[in-house]
């Protein structure tokens, strides 16, 4: 739904309770989009943010792995002289 910043005016609240509701409220000027509302989501509660930064952090360590050591990750670009090759 597009409504011109002037007619907005008089509707706020009512734009707004339809923009929280999931419609898409475009407000323009001069014909052309100005702004778009949209809801602002709930943030997560503390301890609901804690255990999906615990959840994460098991998951990525349980997918990584140890590798080659980096100190010596582009010796393979060198002779045994220590000169490129």
């Amino acid at each position: 739904m597009q409504v011109s910043v002037s007619d907005a005016q008089g509707q706020l609240s009512e734009l707004v309770r339809r923009a929280e509701a999931g419609d898409e409220v475009i407000l323009t000027r001069d014909g052309q989009a100005a702004v778009r509302l949209v809801p602002v989501r709930k943030v997560a509660s503390g301890t609901a943010r804690r255990e999906l930064l615990d959840a994460v952090r098991k998951s990525g360590a349980a997918k990584a792995a140890s590798g080659p050591d980096a100190a010596h990750s582009q010796d393979f670009l060198y002779g045994e002289d220590g000169l490129p090759s």
